[in-house]
C-alpha cells in the first residue's frame, strides 16, 4: 500500500510541475510577442521575470512550511488559484507595470506552492529510492518545458498572445486543482511508513531540546555551505529559458525555432532529472550534482558557438537541459539526505528562497549586458564561470553529523 500510494503521490507532483514550469517557461514566448508589439526594451521586460523569480523562490519558504503543517492538498490548490489568474491576466496587459505586477508577483504566488511542496512531498514519501522518485516528478517539470513552449507559440501565431494567455490561466487553474486533491502530507498520515524505511520513522535527534529542525539546520555550516553552492549555480539558470528565444532570433532564425529550443532544453532536463536521479541512489548525491554542475558550465560555454550552425545550438540546449534537470531534481534530495526528511519542507523551503531567488537577477543582467554590448558572449562567460565556482562549493560542503533519513 506504501509503496503504491508514494506513487500516486510522485504522479500528482509530475502533473502540478508540468503545467507549472511548462507555462513558466514559455515566458519567452509571450517575451518575443510583447517586446515586437510594445517595443520595450530586453532589460525592462526581463525585469518582471526577475521580479518573478525572486519572489516565488521566496514564497517557497512559507509554502514548504505551510506544507509540512497543513499538507500539500490546501497549499497547491492555493497555487493554482493564483497562478491561474495571474497568466489570465495577462491578457489585459497594456503598460509596463502590468507585467511586474502579474506576472511578477500573483503569478509567483501561485509558482511558490508548486516546486517546493510536490519535491519534499515526495522526499517524505521515499528514502530508498528517493532519487529515482524525484526524479520521476520533477520530470514533470522538463515535460511541461518541452512540451508547452511549441504550444504556446502556435498558440500565439492562431490567435494572439493576449488568448494564448487565457487558455494558459484557465487550464492551469483546472488542472492544478484536481490533481492538488491526491496529494497526502507523507505516508504517517496514512498510518503508513515512507518506501525504504527498516522501521517506523523515529524522532530526530535533539528533536525534544526545544530548538526546531529549520533552527538547528541554519546553526550548521554544511546549510551555508549548500546555500552557497545553490547560489552559484542558479544565478545564471534562468537565463537561456528567458532570451533562448530572442538569441535564437539574433541568429537569424524564427520564433518557432526558438520555441523549439527552449523544447530541446525541456528534452535534455527529462533525461537529466530520470538519469541522474537514479544515478545518485547508487553513486551518491554529491558527486552527480557535481557531475551536473560541469556540465551546467559547459553548457554555458557552447552558447558561445551557438552560431555556427542549428545542429549546434540544439545539441548545447540538450546538454544545458541536462545538467538543469540534474541539479533541480537533486537539490532537495540532498537537503533531505544532509538534514532529515522530518521537516524537509521547511528547510528545502529557506534554503530555496535564500539561494533559489538570486537566480532572479539572471535575466535581467543578461538583458542590460545584450541592451550595452549586442551580444550575449560575456553573459554566457559569466555564466559557465558560476558554475565552476559551484563545484567549488560543493567539494567542501559534508552533512553535519546528526542527519537522518
Amino acid at each position: 500500500m506504501r509503496v503504491f500510494y508514494g506513487w500516486i503521490v510522485v504522479a500528482g507532483a509530475f502533473l502540478v510541475l508540468f503545467v507549472a514550469y511548462g507555462a513558466q517557461y514559455s515566458f519567452g514566448v509571450f517575451f518575443d510577442a510583447l517586446l515586437r508589439e510594445f517595443g520595450w526594451s530586453r532589460a525592462s521586460l526581463s525585469g518582471a521575470f526577475s521580479v518573478y523569480a525572486v519572489a516565488y523562490c521566496v514564497v517557497g519558504f512559507p509554502a514548504g512550511r505551510l506544507t509540512d503543517l497543513w499538507g500539500p492538498r490546501v497549499v497547491i490548490a492555493a497555487g493554482g488559484l493564483f497562478l491561474g489568474v495571474a497568466l489570465a491576466g495577462m491578457s489585459l496587459v497594456a503598460e509596463l507595470w502590468q507585467p511586474y505586477v502579474l506576472y511578477g508577483l500573483v503569478a509567483a504566488l501561485g509558482m511558490g506552492t508548486a516546486y517546493v511542496p510536490c519535491n519534499t512531498t515526495v522526499v517524505k514519501w521515499f528514502v530508498a529510492r528517493r532519487g529515482l522518485a524525484v526524479g520521476l516528478a520533477s520530470s514533470g517539470a522538463s515535460v511541461g518545458t518541452f512540451a508547452l513552449p511549441p504550444l504556446a507559440q502556435l498558440l500565439v501565431t492562431a490567435v494572439g498572445w493576449r488568448t494564448a494567455y487565457v487558455v494558459f490561466g484557465v487550464g492551469i487553474f483546472v488542472l492544478v486543482n484536481l490533481v492538488a486533491q491526491v496529494m497526502r502530507r507523507d505516508p504517517e498520515s496514512l498510518g503508513l511508513s515512507p518506501d525504504g524505511a527498516r522501521r517506523p520513522p523515529v524522532p530526530a535527534a535533539g528533536a525534544d531540546d526545544g530548538v526546531g529542525p529549520l533552527t538547528r539546520a541554519i546553526r550548521t555550516p554544511a546549510f551555508w555551505m549548500l546555500g552557497a553552492t545553490f547560489t552559484a549555480t542558479w544565478i545564471p539558470v534562468f537565463i537561456p529559458l528567458v532570451h533562448l528565444i530572442p538569441f535564437t532570433r539574433d541568429l537569424g532564425h524564427s520564433a518557432l525555432t526558438g520555441a523549439w529550443v527552449v523544447s530541446t532544453v525541456g528534452i535534455g532536463a527529462v533525461a537529466g532529472r530520470l538519469v541522474m536521479g537514479a544515478v545518485s541512489d547508487r553513486i551518491g548525491r554529491k558527486p552527480a550534482v557535481g557531475v551536473a554542475m560541469a556540465l551546467q558550465a559547459v553548457g554555458f560555454l557552447g552558447f558561445l558557438l551557438a552560431g555556427r550552425g542549428l545542429p549546434l545550438l540544439f545539441g548545447d540546449a540538450l546538454v544545458f537541459g541536462y545538467s538543469y534537470g540534474a541539479i533541480s531534481t537533486l537539490f532537495p534530495a540532498i537537503v533531505g539526505d544532509f538534514f532529515g526528511r522530518g521537516q524537509a519542507g521547511a528547510i528545502v523551503g529557506f534554503l530555496f528562497a535564500l539561494a533559489g531567488a538570486m537566480a532572479g537577477w539572471g535575466p535581467f543582467i543578461a538583458g542590460a549586458i545584450y541592451d550595452a554590448t549586442g551580444s550575449y558572449d560575456l553573459t554566457w562567460t559569466f555564466s559557465a564561470l558560476l558554475n565552476v565556482l559551484a563545484v567549488i562549493l560543493l567539494v567542501r560542503s559534508e552533512p553535519p553529523r546528526s542527519a537522518r533519513a
